[in-house]
């Protein structure tokens, strides 16, 4: 079995699976903007983090990154900033991705392009 490249792609794809439930489990069902938001990022999510788990591509963390900036924005341009439970969900579930997925860009030496053992000169 191949060993998984980085810890953090499953844990996005956990990230993914919770983005969907979300909604049920701290109760905006009701907020449809908020609800679909998270259920079709939440799937987006996990297809990529699983899709980088078992064939780790650049590509794929960056899409990453773009999707949690999608999240976090989205209880302000989708109109549910009012909705406490999915304003906090989005950006703290936005936050833990961007993070996880920039983790893996800026210390995943063939990401880099190899510019780490470059002379600063």
């Amino acid at each position: 079995m191949k060993q998984v490249k980085h810890w953090q792609d499953p844990v996005n794809a956990v990230a993914g699976v919770w983005l969907v439930v979300s909604p049920w489990v701290l109760g905006f069902q009701g907020v449809t903007p908020a609800m679909w938001t998270m259920v079709a990022i939440g799937i987006l999510l996990g297809a990529v983090a699983l899709g980088a788990t078992f064939v780790p591509r650049q590509w794929e963390e960056w899409t990453e990154v773009a999707l949690a900036a999608c999240l976090a924005v989205s209880p302000w341009v989708l109109g549910f900033r009012g909705t406490e439970a999915a304003l906090v969900n989005a950006v703290l579930v936005a936050a833990v991705i961007m993070v996880l997925a920039l983790w893996v860009l800026v210390t995943d030496k063939d990401y880099l392009g190899h510019t780490v053992d470059r002379p600063a000169h």
